[in-house]
Formats: C-alpha cells, sequence, structure tokens
C-alpha cells in the first residue's frame, strides 16, 4: 500500500485507488492514514466527522463507512485474499487501525528525513543537512490533504503540518546559508516573507542572505518594514534576536560572515541572548 497525505490523499494497493469519493469515509482514511499501526478510537473517528454533534445513528454510520473502506480494499487487493481488508483495517477494541508499515504513508518519511537532517544540522554537516530537509519538502505535493474537508481533529493534524513544513523550509535555508549559497536563496526569501510578513526568523534569513550578498542598504529595509509592521498590526517592537542581528549589520559586525558565523545555530538565534 502506498499512501499519500502530503497534498491530495492518495492510497492505492496493487495500483489501484482505495480513496472514496464520499467526504466522510474519506476523513476516516486519512485520520487512520496518518496513525498506521496505531489504534484510532471510536471517540476519535465521531468527533472528527461529527464533531460535538454526533447524531444518534452515529456509531452504525461510522461503521458503515468502515464497511466502505474494506469494499475498496478487498476490491484492489482482489479476490484471492479473501478477509485480508478486514485484517489491514482492523477492529479493535474501542476503535480501528490500519494495519500497514509506516513507510507506506509520506508523512512518515517526510518525518525521518527530518529527523536524520537535524542531526546532521546540529553535528555542522551543512551538505547532509540540507539535501535531507529538501528531500522531506519534495514529498510535498500541495497543502496536506488539499482535497479532503476535514473536521476538528483532522484540522489540528493539518496545521501542525503545515507549521512543521515552514519550519523544516527554515532550517534547509539555515543550512544553505551556513554553505555560503545566500546569493541563491534570494528570490525563495523575497517571495517567503512576502507570503509570511510577521515572521521573523524567515526576515533574520532574508537580511542575512542580502547582506553577505553585498547588499546591507536592503538588509537595513527588511528591518526597516518588518518593524514598522509589527508595531502597526500587532503593537510589539521585533524581538531581541532581530534586534541585535539588525545592530550588528549596523556595526559590520564580523560574525555575520559566513565563516566567522556560529556552525550549530540557526540564523534567527545568532545573536540571542
Amino acid at each position: 500500500m502506498k499512501i499519500q497525505v502530503l497534498g491530495t490523499l492518495c492510497a492505492e494497493v496493487n495500483g489501484a485507488s482505495i480513496v472514496p469519493t464520499a467526504g466522510k469515509p474519506r476523513q476516516i482514511l486519512a485520520l487512520l492514514a496518518l496513525h498506521p499501526g496505531r489504534v484510532v478510537p471510536v471517540t476519535t473517528l465521531m468527533e472528527e466527522l461529527w464533531a460535538t454533534k454526533p447524531p444518534q445513528s452515529a456509531l452504525a454510520t461510522l461503521q458503515t463507512y468502515i464497511l466502505q473502506l474494506r469494499r475498496h480494499l478487498g476490491g484492489a487487493m482482489g479476490t484471492h485474499t479473501p478477509g485480508t481488508a478486514k485484517k489491514v483495517l482492523a477492529t479493535r477494541h474501542n476503535g480501528y487501525v490500519l494495519e500497514v508499515p509506516a513507510d507506506c504513508v509520506d508523512v512518515h518519511t517526510y518525518e525521518r528525513r527530518i529527523t536524520e537532517g537535524r542531526s546532521a544540522f546540529e553535528a555542522g554537516d551543512d551538505a547532509v543537512a540540507a539535501d535531507r530537509f529538501r528531500q522531506a519538502l519534495m514529498l510535498w505535493q500541495g497543502p496536506a490533504l488539499v482535497d479532503v474537508r476535514v473536521g476538528p481533529v483532522l484540522r489540528i493534524e493539518v496545521m501542525r503540518l503545515e507549521e512543521s513544513r515552514l519550519g523544516t523550509v527554515e532550517r534547509r535555508i539555515d543550512a544553505d546559508l551556513r554553505l555560503g549559497r545566500h546569493a541563491g536563496l534570494l528570490p525563495e526569501l523575497t517571495q517567503l516573507t512576502a507570503r509570511h510578513p510577521q515572521h521573523e526568523g524567515l526576515h533574520s534569513q532574508a537580511m542575512l542572505a542580502l547582506y553577505r550578498s553585498g547588499r546591507q542598504a536592503s538588509a537595513l529595509d527588511v528591518y526597516r518594514k518588518l518593524r514598522i509592521r509589527l508595531i502597526e498590526e500587532l503593537g510589539v517592537e521585533p524581538s531581541p534576536q532581530v534586534q541585535r542581528l539588525h545592530q550588528a549589520m549596523l556595526v559590520v559586525d564580523p560574525q555575520l560572515d559566513v565563516a566567522a558565523g556560529p556552525r550549530r545555530n540557526s540564523t534567527f538565534d545568532l545573536y540571542a541572548a
């Protein structure tokens, strides 16, 4: 089985899709796929489908949806394996479990690549870190579960994944900055700061990339615009880290150079207290 949740929901067995067209069975499949090999309680599934207002027939309806998913599974597996669908989408005490290896689901490959990247990053192996983070990000084919109508449980999962995606982008950029790839990062950082106008970490990276590319005035202008935006929209000053980075650029601090900077810190933490 091969399952994709980092984009549109896709699930294939022997090349045949097992994704139902109906909305609620798709939600169930997505939620089970996010936790392969782990029991998802009936109460969690019901919360996802009906939030705090399940109908009186909720349990029977949920069981019907499970049967529909098993029929899709059975059809893809073939008639020569009777009962296998029930073993793959298994009933457990007070819940259901998708009995497939975690590596069948793209999100778990994604998380493994992130772990490898973080280990390399902490060890100062920037080339490996950047490569692992890039491999992880390449698994994304669009917003998580973009074609699934999500309820309260999946909404939290999607938010977690999207936050992880942005954090991984940051760490990959940090590794690329430590490798001296600042000039090549400028177009991407211009886009990212426009999409996330209050994100201090991305703005710090944009400032550093511009500074190292010989564009000190542009780097200082990024800070100026960020400060105005934070004050006008949130009523706060930039964080101490960003303020110290700004001051370092004003005095041309040699620690900002690629060779002189700390090897195990992110850009945002370059001037942490």
